[in-house]
C-alpha cells in the first residue's frame, strides 16, 4: 500500500479529508508521482486539494511556481506588484522577453496555465502589507517566501506564525543561497535566526551585488521540494541549508526555537507591525543623516541642480552601468578608484555621490568623510529612485 506524502506532524495545515478526485488525464500526467510509494494516488489528490501562496514572482518564486504547478498543486497564489523588466530575465524563468512591461502576476498566470491547466492560479497584483497579509496568507495552506527584502521577509514570517502556516524560506546573493522551513508547529521561525533586521542599506541587494542566474533556480527548486514533501524523509524545519554555488558545497546548520523570540517564543507579537519602521526603510524625508553620512533625496538634488548650485555629482558605479543609465551632468568615478581620486576631488564645493540603490555610494561617502571632506552627500535610493521620482526616462535595470 502506498504511504501518503503528507504526515499530520509536519503538514497539519493540509486537510486530511481528501475530496478531490483525479481526472483520467491527471492519472497519466502525474503517473511518475503516483508510482512512488511515498506519494501514491492519495498523496497526489492531496496535492490537488492544497493551496500554496508564493510571495514574489521573481528569481526564487519562478522555479518554485513552475515546479509546484507541474507537480499538481491545486491552487497557486502569486502575490507581486512589480512589472517584468529586461534585467529580470537572466534568472526569473517564469517570464519571457515578450512579457517585458507586463504585470508579473499576469505573466506568471499565463505561463503556469500553459504548464498545467488543472492548476488554479490566483494572481494577486498587490504589495503584501500589514493591512492585507493576514487575509491573503490565511487563504492558503503553505507559504513559499520568494521575497528579496527584509521588510516583506519579516512581515511574511510574522503572518505565518500568527496564522500557523509553514513558511518555506529562501534567499540568494551573489553565489550563495539559503533555505529552511519556518513557523512549523514545533520549529523555529525567521526571527529565531535573525531577531532584528540589519541597518537599512548595510546588506546589498541582488541588484547591487549581483546574483548568479542559476542560483535562484537551485534554491527555488529546493523550496518547491520542501513545500510538497512535508512528512517524507526529513524537512528543513529546524535546519538552515547553506549553498555555495561557486565552490558547489552544501551544508546545514541546526536551528532551534528561541524561547525569547517575540513571534514564536514569548508570543508577545500578537499583531502585524509597521515593517517600514521596523526595518528602517522609510524614505519620505528630503534630507536625512545615516551612519554619519548625509543623505539627499532625489527630488532635493533635482531642485539644487536646477538652481545651478555648486555641486559635483559623481557616479560610483561600474562603466557598464554608466552605459545603461546616468544622471545628466554627473561624472563617473567607480568605487574602486575613489581612493586614488581623492587628490583630484574639490574641497570648495559639495559632492553628491550616487550608485544603483545607494549602498556603494554610501560607502564612498563614508570614505571621503574620513578623509576630511565636509560637504559630502549620498543620493538616497540611487539612480533607481531618481528614475522613479525625478526622471522616468532614465532606464532601470
Amino acid at each position: 500500500m502506498s504511504r501518503p506524502i503528507f504526515n499530520p506532524a509536519l503538514s497539519r495545515a493540509f486537510s486530511s479529508d481528501v475530496t478531490h478526485d483525479l481526472e483520467p488525464d491527471e492519472l497519466v500526467r502525474y503517473s511518475r508521482h503516483i508510482g512512488l510509494n511515498e506519494v501514491g494516488e492519495d498523496g497526489q489528490r492531496r496535492l490537488k486539494q492544497a493551496g500554496i501562496l508564493i510571495v514574489g514572482a521573481g528569481g526564487l518564486g519562478s522555479p518554485a511556481a513552475l515546479y509546484l504547478a507541474a507537480a499538481g498543486v491545486g491552487r497557486l497564489g502569486i502575490v507581486d506588484f512589480d512589472a517584468v523588466d529586461l534585467s529580470n530575465l537572466q534568472r526569473q524563468i517564469l517570464h519571457e522577453t515578450s512579457g517585458v512591461g507586463s504585470k508579473k502576476t499576469e505573466s506568471a498566470r499565463s505561463r503556469l496555465r500553459g504548464i498545467n491547466p488543472h492548476v488554479q492560479v490566483d494572481p494577486i497584483d498587490a504589495e503584501l502589507t500589514s493591512a492585507n497579509a493576514l487575509q491573503i496568507i490565511g487563504d492558503y495552506d503553505v507559504v513559499v517566501d520568494g521575497t528579496d527584502n527584509f521588510k516583506t521577509r519579516y512581515l511574511t514570517n510574522d503572518a505565518c506564525v500568527l496564522l500557523g502556516r509553514p513558511n518555506v524560506y529562501g534567499s540568494v546573493l551573489r553565489f550563495e543561497g539559503q533555505a529552511s522551513v519556518f513557523a512549523t508547529a514545533d520549529g523555529p521561525c525567521y526571527r529565531c535566526l535573525f531577531r532584528e533586521p540589519p541597518p537599512a542599506g548595510l546588506v546589498p541587494s541582488c541588484a547591487e551585488a549581483g546574483v548568479l542566474g542559476v542560483l535562484p533556480g537551485l534554491i527555488g527548486t529546493i523550496q518547491a521540494t520542501e513545500a510538497i514533501k512535508l512528512g517524507v524523509g526529513e524537512s528543513l524545519a529546524g535546519r538552515l541549508l547553506l549553498v555555495d554555488a561557486l565552490r558547489m558545497t552544501f551544508r546545514t546548520i541546526r536551528l532551534r526555537r528561541d524561547p525569547e523570540c517575540p513571534a514564536c517564543g514569548t508570543r508577545e507579537l500578537k499583531a502585524l507591525i509597521d515593517y517600514d519602521e521596523f526595518c528602517g526603510t522609510r524614505r519620505n524625508e528630503s534630507v536625512s543623516l545615516h551612519a554619519g553620512v548625509r543623505e539627499l533625496a532625489p527630488l532635493e538634488l533635482a531642485t539644487r541642480m536646477r538652481r545651478a548650485d555648486p555641486l559635483d555629482v559623481i557616479d560610483v558605479r561600474e562603466p557598464y552601468e554608466w552605459r545603461i543609465a546616468r544622471i545628466e551632468g554627473a561624472r563617473m568615478i567607480p568605487l574602486g578608484r575613489i581612493g586614488a581620486a581623492v587628490g583630484d576631488l574639490p574641497r570648495d564645493r559639495e559632492i553628491v555621490l550616487y550608485c544603483h540603490h545607494g549602498v556603494r555610494s554610501r560607502a564612498a561617502a563614508e570614505f571621503l568623510a574620513s578623509q576630511g571632506f565636509d560637504g559630502v552627500w549620498n543620493l538616497s535610493g540611487g539612480i533607481d529612485r531618481w528614475s522613479a521620482e525625478v526622471d522616468p526616462t532614465v532606464p532601470t535595470y
